[in-house]
């Protein structure tokens, strides 16, 4: 489930309320009892190598039609 990050504009408190994704936009109130609070905007990490699912070019050439490469210099 989502965590979105609310700032309460009365008292600074920052915290987080667990959610479904229909439900992101509604209001959140305080852990201390108020009702005037922001939905702050937060970055999502991912770390990792990106992988292609595409073949990987062979070594040695070879194929690729257009000249030089099909075949028609000489």
């Amino acid at each position: 489930m989502p965590r979105y990050e609310f700032r309460c504009r009365a008292c600074g408190t920052t915290f987080e309320v667990n959610r479904p994704m229909a439900e992101s936009g509604a209001p959140a109130s305080c852990p201390e009892g108020h009702g005037d609070t922001v939905k702050l905007l937060s970055t999502v990490a991912v770390g990792g190598a990106a992988r292609s699912s595409a073949p990987a070019p062979s070594a040695g050439g070879g194929g690729g039609g257009g000249c030089c490469g099909g075949g028609c210099c000489g």
